[in-house]
């Protein structure tokens, strides 16, 4: 298999690896992560991260969106009127229509509220927003928030920042199979491995922000991360041999003595 390029909404990116900005001891810390991660997209909580306040310091100060893409996301928002009126803000502010949305209904786990966030997918497409989507890995519900014009599905492996790791392997592999869309992992990850796997699954990438801000080494994890995408992407496409429940030789029996 030849890779194919990276992109999101007709926008090409290098990385397949998409890092958090929330969780670090302080913006120095979440800007050298991001920059051993290796990550051209960086996602941005419009309601808590400074980006507007100029007497304080700002992730502006410390990442340049000019070189760099911001994704504005909905974290804290529990309904699809507040997710939307978030979202217009962030075009306001920084004129920004590639937007991840996170509708959440479980304040405990954090789960997504699936009716909400289809509602707000689809009313953020008709206002001209190109729509990431944080979702339960229900291949159903996937389908019908690529129905209704989301640009890249994002499906939770566990719930945010628990770093289980990828909890239905089944579901992940369904939703491949009938998605055209980008399949990025969002939530759960917790170690390289996991991230390996995702890719080895055949996700487009993965998103990550506390397995790597609250790691005891934030800048190491980050590369690690960087390298595990990298390797599972590669994995993936060189096509894995078989299972079998019976061993195999390594070698033929030709010419042997």
């Amino acid at each position: 298999m030849i890779d194919k390029k990276f992109k999101i909404a007709n926008k090409t990116f290098k990385s397949r690896l998409i890092v958090g900005t929330g969780k670090y001891k302080n913006f120095n810390e979440c800007a050298n992560a991001v920059k051993a991660s290796g990550a051209d997209i960086v996602t941005v909580a419009v309601r808590r991260v400074n980006i507007t306040n100029k007497n304080k310091a700002r992730l502006m100060d410390y990442l340049d969106p000019k070189k760099i893409t911001y994704l504005p996301n909905t974290a804290g928002c529990f309904s699809a009127e507040e997710a939307i009126r978030t979202l217009r803000l962030a075009r306001e502010i920084g004129g920004w229509k590639l937007v991840k949305l996170e509708v959440l209904g479980d304040k405990r786990n954090l789960f997504p509220e699936m009716i909400e966030t289809l509602r707000s997918t689809e009313l953020l497409t008709k206002e001209g927003f190109k729509v990431m989507v944080y979702c339960n890995d229900d291949p159903l519900m996937a389908k019908r928030l690529e129905n209704v014009g989301a640009v890249a599905i994002m499906p939770l492996a566990a719930p945010i920042g628990s770093g289980l790791g990828i909890q239905n392997k089944i579901n992940i592999k369904i939703i491949r199979k009938q998605t055209k869309l980008p399949l990025i992992i969002d939530a759960g990850i917790g170690q390289a491995s996991d991230a390996s796997i995702a890719m080895e699954l055949g996700c487009d990438g993965v998103l990550i922000n506390t397995a790597i801000a609250k790691a005891q080494n934030p800048i190491q994890m980050a590369e690690a991360m960087r390298l595990a995408v990298i390797s599972g992407r590669k994995s993936f496409l060189s096509g894995r041999i078989d299972r079998n429940l019976f061993g195999s030789a390594s070698t033929t029996k030709e010419g042997i003595i």
